[in-house]
C-alpha cells in the first residue's frame, strides 16, 4: 500500500494493556498551570525505566474546569492499578502542590478510584478540611501560600501502552519531518498522548539485550550505522534514519484514530516507509494493523 510516494508496510503495531487516569490541574494562569502539568509529567517517557508514562493531554478553558480557572489535563499510565495510586500521590505532592496557586482535580469517570487527596491530607499535619464543591469530595490543605485544593479520590481505568509507527527517510530532515508531523496529528486526539519529547522517538528500543543488565537496547534492526554489519536489519539503502512515535490511549478506538491521522500526516512529508514496531504479537495483547487502521478508521 502507498499513500503518494510513501510506502505504508502490511504489519502491525503491539501494544499492551495498562492503567490510566487523568489529572485536571488549574492555576490562577496558564503559565503557572503548564508549569506544574510540565513538573509532574517530568520523566514520564517509559515504563522500562521512568515506571509510568505521562504527557499533558490538552489545555482546558476556565469556563471548562471545576474551579472555572484556566487549567491542563494530564494523562498518566502505568502498569498496575497499585502503581498509578503511588505516582498520583508523589506527583501530584511534588510537583502540583508545590507550583504556585494550583489545584488538582480528577478528570476521570470511573468506578475505580484511587485514593489521592486522601493521602496528601495528611500533609496538612492535622489543619487539613474537608470541603464539598458541585458534589467532589475535596481537601484543603494549608500551604504558605494559602490553601491546596485536592480531590479526595481519583478514578482510573484500563488502557492501552505502546501503539507506534516507524518512520524512515532518505535523511535525518526529511524522517524528522514526517515524525514531527505525525505526532503533531496524533496530540490532536481526545484521550490520547504521546509519551517521549515532543512525541518523537529518536532512539527506539528493543526488549533484551546481550548485556545481563539490561532489560531494553538499542533496536540495532533499525540503526543505519550497523546496516551492513547488524544479522537483524531491516533498512533498504535510500534510508538513512529512522523516528518512532510512541501513542497510548485511555482506549483501543482512540490510539487506532491518532494512528490513522498519524499516517497520514506523515506521509504528506514524503518519507520512504512508514511501519510499525512489534515482537510477533508475543509481548502485549493489542495489535493494530496499519493497513487496517486505513481502510476502516
Amino acid at each position: 500500500m502507498k499513500i503518494n510516494k510513501t510506502e505504508i508496510t502490511d504489519t502491525f503495531a503491539e501494544a499492551f494493556a495498562m492503567w490510566g487516569a487523568r489529572v485536571v490541574i488549574t492555576a490562577d494562569s496558564k503559565q503557572w498551570a503548564r508549569a506544574a502539568a510540565a513538573s509532574m509529567t517530568g520523566f514520564a517517557t517509559s515504563v522500562i525505566r521512568c515506571k509510568l508514562e505521562a504527557a499533558v493531554e490538552c489545555e482546558i478553558p476556565p469556563e471548562a474546569t471545576p474551579d472555572r480557572r484556566p487549567g491542563v489535563s494530564v494523562l498518566l499510565f502505568t502498569m498496575s492499578s497499585k502503581a498509578i495510586a503511588g505516582q498520583l500521590i508523589d506527583r501530584i505532592g511534588q510537583c502540583v502542590m508545590t507550583c504556585p496557586t494550583t489545584a488538582a482535580f480528577n478528570g476521570l469517570e470511573s468506578d475505580k478510584t484511587v485514593s489521592v487527596g486522601g493521602k496528601l491530607r495528611f500533609f496538612g499535619d492535622g489543619y487539613q478540611i474537608s470541603k464539598l464543591m458541585n458534589g467532589r469530595r475535596l481537601w484543603r490543605i494549608p500551604i504558605m501560600e494559602g490553601e491546596f485544593l485536592i480531590e479526595d479520590s481519583f478514578g482510573i481505568q484500563p488502557a492501552v501502552g505502546g501503539g507506534n509507527l516507524i518512520i524512515m527517510g532518505s535523511s535525518q530532515r526529511i524522517a524528522l519531518r514526517a515524525a514531527t508531523a505525525a505526532s503533531n496529528a496524533m496530540r490532536e486526539v481526545a484521550g490520547v498522548f504521546l509519551p517521549f519529547p515532543q512525541g518523537v522517538v529518536g532512539s527506539g528500543s528493543k526488549i533484551g539485550s546481550r548485556y545481563k543488565s539490561m532489560i531494553a537496547s538499542t533496536n540495532d534492526s533499525y540503526c543505519p550505522t550497523l546496516r551492513s554489519i547488524s544479522d537483524k536489519g531491516v533498512l533498504p539503502d535510500n534510508v538513512a534514519a529512522v523516528y518512532e512515535v510512541v501513542v497510548d490511549g485511555l482506549s483501543e478506538d482512540v490510539v487506532k484514530l491518532a494512528m490513522c491521522r498519524g499516517i497520514h500526516a506523515a506521509a504528506a512529508k514524503a518519507p520512504q516507509i512508514i511501519t510499525a514496531g512489534n515482537y510477533g504479537g508475543e509481548l502485549g495483547k493489542y495489535k493494530f494493523h496499519l493497513h487496517e487502521i486505513l481502510n476502516n478508521t
